[in-house]
C-alpha cells in the first residue's frame, strides 16, 4: 500500500476499531491573557497567513506569550510613569476618590491605547 502525503511527512495512525486516525500530539500551551488573545484576533483577521504560518510551526503560542508579557511589564511602566507625572498619589484619593477614579481611569485607558498601537496591532 502506498503512503499517504501525512506519513511521507512522518506522521503516523492509530487504529480505533475499524478507523485510522492521524496521530497528533497537542502541545501545552500556557493560558493567553488580555494582551494575547488581543493579538491572536488581530492575526487571524487581519494577518491571515501569518497566523497560519506561526500556528503550523509551532511558534504562535510562544508568540502570544511573549506580546502577552511584554504588554503587562509596559502597562505598568506606563501607568506608574504617568500617575507620577500627573501626580496622582495616595493623598488624592483619601481626600477625593471620585477624582482619584477618574483620573486613575483616564490614565489606564490611555495607557492601553499605546499598548494596542504599539505591540498588538502591529
Amino acid at each position: 500500500m502506498e503512503k499517504s502525503t501525512f506519513e511521507a511527512l512522518g506522521g503516523s495512525y492509530i487504529r480505533v476499531g475499524d478507523y485510522l486516525f492521524p496521530d497528533l500530539i497537542i502541545t501545552d500551551s500556557t493560558p493567553l491573557g488580555k494582551w494575547g488573545q488581543l493579538r491572536k484576533q488581530y492575526l487571524k483577521e487581519h494577518r491571515p497567513a501569518l497566523y497560519s504560518s506561526m500556528l503550523l510551526t509551532g511558534k504562535l503560542d510562544h508568540h502570544l506569550a511573549e506580546i502577552d508579557h511584554a504588554c503587562q511589564e509596559r502597562m505598568d511602566l506606563i501607568v506608574a510613569q504617568l500617575h507620577k507625572q500627573e501626580g496622582i498619589t495616595e493623598s488624592l484619593k483619601s481626600s477625593d476618590q471620585m477624582e482619584w477614579v477618574r483620573r486613575a481611569n483616564s490614565i489606564q485607558h490611555r495607557a492601553e491605547e499605546i499598548l494596542l498601537h504599539e505591540l498588538v496591532y502591529c
